[in-house]
């Protein structure tokens, strides 16, 4: 009896500048960045200090960077046993430990002093202060603890526009805080429809989220629940003036359609339609943050 043999090519290793560059999650962070800098535009009249505007948006991106480099360290185990993740670099063991933790040490060392020495202190110390708490906090110690993790670790997913605000004020105002509800709201429902498609993966990961801890239907009827808090919460920059009917009018198309998701997935469920659910939350976000900016450069040109 003949045998053959077939010779598999190694797959091709990526060049090491794109391996340093997918640790960063760049799309992650590009909608970190984009909400820290609706913060600035929104924490002044008219158009803001530019120079002023660079430094904080470059400070908070390479922070924010260097969190995701933290965290795909720190999960390289993990993301081993996750098809949606088993692509980053420290889990094919592209990058060892110490590559990709001085990557993230040199990344957040240059973001915390570019934001002390030009923009200002306090924003320096949210902006790390927003580091550990995802870095640690959540990727360390709640996320491999409680199915409440995303909830609780959302706070620092949430504080870009905090972060943009103090940029600009030196500060943290109502505002500010404002925009930091409607992030921490919509984090839930966000993930969890994520969460719902990808359960296996987390099963495999032993990670203990919601679909894998309370099941589908329980995980569902939480992903409306919030959707209907964050509708509320939507409402609030109207509500206290901070911003005029053009902004209304999205939130509310917006805020009904998140709901629309939300209670058709609770009904009946199916993959394609928990990514649908997971795809329409991004462009929430996007849109609703967009809304408020355009909102607050029109609002003042038009008649009551």
């Amino acid at each position: 009896m003949t045998t053959t043999t077939t010779i598999v090519a190694p797959s091709p290793r990526s060049s090491r500048w794109r391996q340093y560059s997918a640790l960063t999650k760049p799309r992650v962070v590009q909608l970190i960045v984009f909400c820290a800098v609706i913060g600035m535009l929104l924490a002044v009249p008219g158009l803001p200090d530019l120079g002023l505007t660079a430094a904080a948006t470059v400070g908070i991106w390479l922070v924010a960077s260097a969190a995701a480099a933290f965290n795909c360290l720190v999960e390289q185990q993990i993301d081993r046993k996750m098809a949606r993740t088993a692509w980053r670099p420290t889990a094919k063991g592209e990058l060892n430990t110490r590559q990709a933790l001085v990557f993230s040490a040199l990344l957040a060392g240059a973001g915390g002093m570019l934001l002390w020495w030009w923009v200002n202190p306090l924003t320096m110390w949210l902006t790390i202060a927003t580091f550990v708490g995802y870095a640690v906090v959540y990727t360390v110690i709640l996320k491999p603890l409680t199915p409440q993790n995303i909830v609780i670790g959302g706070a620092s997913g949430a504080m870009p526009p905090v972060l943009g605000w103090a940029a600009m004020r030196g500060e943290v105002g109502p505002e500010a805080l404002m925009m930091f509800l409607i992030i921490f709201l919509w984090t839930p429902p966000h993930f969890w429809a994520l969460a719902l498609y990808r359960v296996e993966d987390y099963r495999r990961s032993g990670l203990p989220m919601l679909p894998v801890t309370h099941g589908n239907e329980f995980t569902r009827l939480n992903v409306l629940l919030y959707t209907l808090v964050l509708f509320a919460a939507g409402l609030l920059p109207f509500i206290t003036g901070m911003s005029g009917w053009p902004y209304l009018l999205a939130a509310v198309l917006l805020g009904a359609g998140f709901i629309g998701y939300g209670f058709a997935l609770w009904r009946s469920y199916s993959d394609a339609l928990a990514r649908k659910t997971f795809r329409f939350s991004l462009y929430y976000l996007a849109l609703l943050f967009t809304a408020l900016l355009l909102d607050h450069y029109l609002t003042p040109w038009l008649p009551l």
